[in-house]
């Protein structure tokens, strides 16, 4: 059985980060090292416990930090000092500016939640483990409404318009920075399938076709953002 993923978590309320630190630590798949209320003292707990990963609210006091941008600045501070230590951002903001100011400087061990994943312990894990692999995550909720928002800016010559209700289920995965066979498992499709929905969407965006997972994810944020 692989050792439990050793975990900080961030968040200035001692309520909501207590709940985290039991929740993550009845799934036996993450050891929590310590639990923290501010940006320092979590940049603090990284230098003393050298976790895997990093679970940051977005907001948290702190200072020399942007107001409102702490948990971010922070993520990227601790990606620059110690590379191999992924991060995942909760957040309550849906808006992608925020998104988009987490991945600028690369979206390789990242993830960008929105904060009711909380309560869902499999799509937070999956967060975990997959900054802790080198791999990025958005939120999907995200995802749709920059889809959403470029239909409407792009009309009926949007290529998002273009897409079948499959091809944008795909793409919202892909999104979630998950590979082919996991993509075909959640949405109970083959792997063949799969590909093949990989290649009409990037295809019909005009989008390199690269199975990197991050770069995949990259890929769909630069297009959504464009």
């Amino acid at each position: 059985m692989a050792e439990p993923l050793r975990t900080v978590v961030a968040d200035d309320h001692y309520l909501v980060r207590e709940g985290a630190r039991r929740l993550l630590e009845t799934s036996g798949r993450v050891e929590v090292v310590a639990a923290v209320g501010n940006a320092d003292e979590l940049l603090d707990a990284v230098r003393r416990f050298a976790p895997d990963v990093v679970l940051t609210d977005i907001r948290m006091p702190g200072g020399g930090w942007r107001a409102g941008f702490e948990g971010i600045d922070a993520a990227h501070a601790v990606r620059s000092a110690y590379p191999g230590v992924g991060v995942v951002v909760l957040s309550q903001f849906g808006d992608a500016l925020y998104a988009f100011e987490l991945f600028k400087k690369g979206t390789e061990g990242f993830a960008y939640l929105l904060k009711d994943r909380v309560g869902d312990l499999d799509e937070l894990l999956g967060a975990i483990t997959a900054v802790a692999e080198g791999g990025s995550v958005i939120d999907p909720k995200v995802v749709e409404g920059l889809m959403s928002r470029r239909e409407v800016r792009g009309g009926g010559d949007s290529p998002l318009g273009s897409l079948t209700e499959r091809e944008r289920e795909v793409l919202r995965e892909m999104a979630r920075g998950r590979s082919n066979p996991a993509i075909g498992r959640a949405l109970h499709l083959s792997l063949s399938s799969v590909e093949k929905n990989v290649n009409v969407i990037f295809s019909k965006l005009g989008l390199e076709n690269t199975g990197d997972v991050n770069r995949r994810v990259a890929a769909v944020l630069a297009y959504l953002e464009g």
